[in-house]
């Protein structure tokens, strides 16, 4: 499996992304709670380029002790990519899609050194 060297470390922000052409693949990069996470930039719905899309945390809906929601909002652990095309939404940590895991995002290997980060495709 051939390796790529794709920046520093540095290069990813936290919350942050950085998609790069590795041969004839492009994979997402994606950094979350300090870890590295690498996807192919393909969406498990219809192939649209999902790794270009938004992230946002995931929506979350507080419940009250009555039962009633007031609010919607975002949820610290998680964050999401949204694929521009169709709006699916999967986990960064995971690629699996909240309301089906059955899709899920196909994982690119990555691995970093002192400074740099690779990914295996």
């Amino acid at each position: 499996m051939p390796e790529y060297r794709i920046g520093s470390a540095a290069d990813i922000p936290e919350g942050g992304k950085l998609v790069v052409a590795c041969g004839a693949h492009e994979i997402g990069v994606f950094r979350f709670g300090g870890a590295l996470y690498a996807w192919h930039n393909s969406c498990a719905h219809r192939q649209g380029p999902v790794c270009q899309g938004r992230l946002f945390r995931r929506v979350i809906e507080p419940v009250a002790e009555d039962g009633t929601v007031r609010t919607l909002a975002f949820a610290e652990d998680a964050l999401h990519i949204v694929c521009p095309w169709h709006g699916y939404e999967f986990d960064v940590r995971t690629g699996a899609h909240p309301g089906n895991p059955t899709l899920r995002l196909r994982p690119a290997e990555i691995r970093t050194d002192d400074e740099n980060v690779y990914v295996s495709v």
